[in-house]
């Protein structure tokens, strides 16, 4: 099993769509609580993330929001691939904390689609990659208990609780903020001993 957070990037040709961004994007500034995204909206950039913090928030009927994605540095932001087709975003994706993204317009890439084979076999892998992300993480969700995906949370990003508040943590494990503190405490109880 990968290491990686966000498991995606091990199948989506990461360097091609670095130097995507980079090459021929735009360094933007996003200040905490900044929408990369709007919900109800076509995205209109995908990023590679310079330095930062965003996390993925979707709503549910009732307003409540939840926590369904965390991106860090080195990696990407985008709502793909429905803004490549046109639609409205399902979620907000949110700075976290102060960051500094290469943004490439969802236009451009959408255009060279129609004549680029090798591009529409990229946007191919990376959604299946992200698909199989996704998919592993509701498998999880229904068949781990809530101390193992935290276990694993916290191996796969140490400094998480550095970066992302208690709150949003326990949003993205789908449990309460109390649930949470307590399985901290029984890991910092574990290690002591």
């Amino acid at each position: 099993m990968s290491k990686k957070f966000n498991t995606y990037i091990d199948g989506i040709t990461p360097d091609f769509w670095r130097d995507l961004c980079v090459n021929e994007g735009q360094l933007r500034h996003y200040d905490r609580g900044d929408e990369f995204v709007t919900h109800g909206e076509v995205a209109r950039f995908l990023g590679y993330i310079k330095s930062g913090t965003f996390k993925y928030i979707a709503s549910s009927s009732t307003g409540e929001e939840h926590v369904i994605g965390l991106e860090f540095t080195g990696e990407f932001i985008a709502d793909f691939p429905f803004s490549l087709t046109g639609q409205p975003s399902r979620v907000s994706i949110v700075a976290e904390s102060p960051a500094d993204v290469y943004c490439i317009p969802v236009k451009s890439v959408a255009d060279r689609l129609q004549d680029d084979k090798r591009l529409r076999q990229i946007v191919a892998r990376s959604t299946e990659a992200i698909f199989a992300t996704v998919y592993d993480r509701y498998i999880e969700l229904c068949t781990r208990s809530p101390q193992d995906r935290y276990d694993d949370l916290i191996t796969r990003h140490p400094d998480l609780f550095s970066l992302f508040s208690l709150r949003d943590i326990a949003s993205f494990l789908n449990i309460t903020p109390t649930h949470l503190s307590r399985l901290r405490r029984i890991t910092v109880g574990k290690s002591r001993r």
